[in-house]
């Protein structure tokens, strides 16, 4: 059905495809007739026109011719007049020739003036044999228009035709299959006709399942292409969607969303695209591809038959951006070895400085180690001059220490001392090592030691 707006009551009518031809033959019909009219109103005004100059000429030229003529005329007369009478008959005859002069010339102007009219005449012929030939064409015209309009709607009608029987084969190809199953052909139907111009299309892209579902969900494939350089061109994250016509609740586009767009961003997608055959009655999904990048982010959803435009359309415009990706890699690389050699630098400097600060730790404890080395040698030295001194005064109690001054206080001892002393001397022994008599106390009773010894032996 087409809607046709009136120009004067701006009224809006509605008309089927026969009432539709009908006015457009009428309104091609008005026009043809209309453009053949002012055809041939062009061709009567040129023709005329043509006439008056052509007549305007000719009037002109003899116009000049009998001018010429009564100016000769003028001049004989005046002649004949000034030489009289003896020249009449000369005049006379002057007058013959002129007179068949000017019936030759009105000869040659009745001559002219038949040329003129079969050249009216054949020039009239000729704009009718192209009035003619323009209606033949026109004619032909209106013909094959018809012809291209019928062609075009027996394509049309085919066409339509062929997408019916498509699409109750595919409703009868659901009613045989499992939810399950109506999914997974839709992946089969993308993928084929992926594969089916990869390697012309898309030779350097890679177009497989997402199998990793680490992160507790998972798309159904993702496209990735890098160039020569490695450089990521593009990267897609796709998600396919069908349902049965026999579903009780049915989902909408909307639903699936949230989804797929933290899957874009949690596998490194640069875009999101739904290929849904959900909302199979919505004139918004229905019309192409549709934009919702206004909810997420790089987010598109199609039909199935957009699948590969999708790609394409997505990639041109990736391949144009590569440029500058490649201009801002080298940036990128750049501001990385910079990066890199300022962490290098300060990676050396804190290991510089904690190196320094271990070192000057470890010389400090040493400073510390010697200064108590120092103190305890001082301490041991004290010790030693101490024991030195000890070992003095106990030499020269040793030396002091004599047989008379140990038995001064021990009588008996003394006289023992005394009578193995005599008994070694009457044996002889005296060289065993005995004390001799000078040694032993003297045998004087009641004696008293000597003060100052009793004070050392204390």
């Amino acid at each position: 059905m087409n809607e046709i707006k009136c120009p004067n009551c701006n009224k809006v009518f509605t008309v089927d495809e026969s009432g539709y031809a009908q006015l457009l033959k009428q309104v091609r019909d008005a026009s043809f007739e209309k453009e053949i009219a002012r055809r041939e109103e062009e061709i009567e005004k040129n023709k005329e026109n043509d006439l008056k100059v052509l007549r305007l000429e000719q009037e002109k030229e003899f116009d000049d011719q009998l001018q010429a003529k009564d100016m000769k005329i003028a001049e004989l007369e005046s002649k004949l007049e000034n030489t009289g009478t003896e020249n009449k008959l000369a005049m006379a005859e002057a007058l013959k020739d002129q007179a068949e002069q000017i019936a030759d010339l009105k000869h040659q102007l009745e001559m002219a003036e038949a040329n003129r009219k079969i050249a009216v005449n054949s020039a009239v012929e000729e704009k009718d044999k192209t009035i003619i030939t323009l209606n033949a064409k026109l004619e032909n015209k209106d013909t094959e228009l018809a012809l291209q309009e019928k062609t075009l709607k027996e394509k049309y009608e085919g066409q339509l035709k062929d997408k019916q029987e498509l699409i109750d084969y595919y409703k009868d190809l659901k009613t045989k299959m499992s939810t399950k199953m109506v999914g997974e052909t839709l992946e089969q139907h993308c993928l084929n006709e992926f594969n089916s111009i990869r390697m012309t299309a898309f030779p350097n892209a890679e177009f497989d399942k997402d199998n990793d579902a680490r992160t507790g969900s998972k798309g159904d494939f993702i496209y990735r292409e890098k160039s020569e350089e490695g450089i990521d061109i593009l990267s897609i994250m796709f998600e396919m969607k069908n349902e049965m016509d026999t579903t009780t609740t049915k989902h909408k586009n909307e639903d699936f969303f949230k989804e797929l767009d933290k899957d874009r961003r949690e596998k490194g997608c640069e875009y999101a695209v739904l290929v849904s055959l959900l909302e199979a009655d919505s004139d918004y999904y229905n019309n192409g591809i549709v934009d919702v990048s206004y909810k997420y982010e790089k987010m598109y959803v199609i039909r199935p038959q957009f699948f590969i435009p999708m790609i394409t359309l997505l990639r041109n415009a990736a391949l144009n951006s590569l440029k500058y990706k490649k201009e801002l890699e080298i940036v990128k690389g750049q501001q990385i070895d910079l990066y890199n050699f300022e962490r290098d630098l300060d990676e050396f400097k804190n290991n510089f400085t904690r190196s320094f600060a271990l070192a000057g730790e470890r010389f400090a404890d040493a400073i510390k180690g010697i200064d108590k080395t120092i103190e305890q040698l001082t301490k041991i030295r004290e010790n030693l001059v101490k024991s030195e001194n000890h070992l003095n005064a106990a030499n020269n109690k040793i030396e002091a220490v004599s047989i008379k001054k140990l038995t001064k206080n021990a009588p008996s001892v003394r006289d023992e001392l005394l009578r193995i002393k005599s008994e070694a001397a009457a044996a002889g022994t005296a060289e065993a090592g005995m004390p001799a008599a000078a040694d032993l106390p003297e045998d004087t009773a009641g004696g008293t030691p000597d003060t100052a010894d009793h004070t050392e032996q204390s």
